[in-house]
């Protein structure tokens, strides 16, 4: 499994086998924007991967990442 489909999987829980095509599509594309926001500020997509599992929600995530950006900046 790819380290972007773990982190899909990570972000999204148990319901990703209800999504249509169209939303695992939108999915997949933030996802990577994350793991490219990720990597600009110094996070790899598995650090997010088990920031996620330890239970870190995709907001908090977002956040965390966020304020990366302003160290990084």
């Amino acid at each position: 499994m790819s380290t972007q489909t773990q982190l899909t999987a990570a972000a999204s829980g148990n319901f990703a086998e209800s999504l249509t095509i169209a939303q695992k599509e939108a999915l997949q594309c933030a996802v990577a924007k994350i793991v490219a926001f990720g990597a600009q500020v110094g996070v790899s997509a598995e650090e997010m991967i088990q920031m996620l599992q330890s239970g870190l929600t995709v907001g908090e995530l977002l956040q965390y990442l966020a304020s990366r950006s302003g160290e990084v900046a």
